[in-house]
């Protein structure tokens, strides 16, 4: 997971935001932003927001879930890894619980098919 953001409303806006977000992270011309058919990542603004930071949108083939099984499996271990056991009492509490599982997901969360490392490990490893 290497941006996100929350919000009320699933929306272009939310969308825009978690991409202004990313690119302010890192370089990221030339890079493949994978998602769904979504009204939001089909939109001209969508697109145009990519085009100009120099990214390729990529789409799901419709009605396949299969394409997306990466960020399907990570909703799932959200929500069954903490947020089915947490009590989030506020927005900020809901904040927390994300923030606390993304962290453990990314740096301490071993994976079978990341040959049992943790998604930045596998990262590190990969680009060595």
């Amino acid at each position: 997971m290497v941006s996100w953001q929350l919000s009320k409303r699933n929306d272009l806006q939310l969308v825009l935001d978690t991409v202004e977000a990313w690119t302010m992270k890192k370089d990221v011309s030339e890079a493949v932003l994978h998602s769904d058919q979504g009204f939001q990542y089909t939109s001209k603004g969508y697109n145009s927001r990519l085009e100009s930071y120099q990214v390729k949108g990529s789409h799901s083939r419709e009605g396949n879930c299969l394409n997306n099984s990466c960020i399907e499996s990570f909703f799932s271990h959200l929500k069954t890894e903490k947020l089915y056991m947490t009590e989030c009492k506020s927005e900020d509490d809901l904040r927390q619980a994300l923030e606390d599982y993304i962290y453990y997901y990314n740096y301490k969360r071993f994976q079978r098919k990341l040959n049992k490392r943790a998604p930045i490990e596998n990262r590190c490893a990969l680009a060595a």
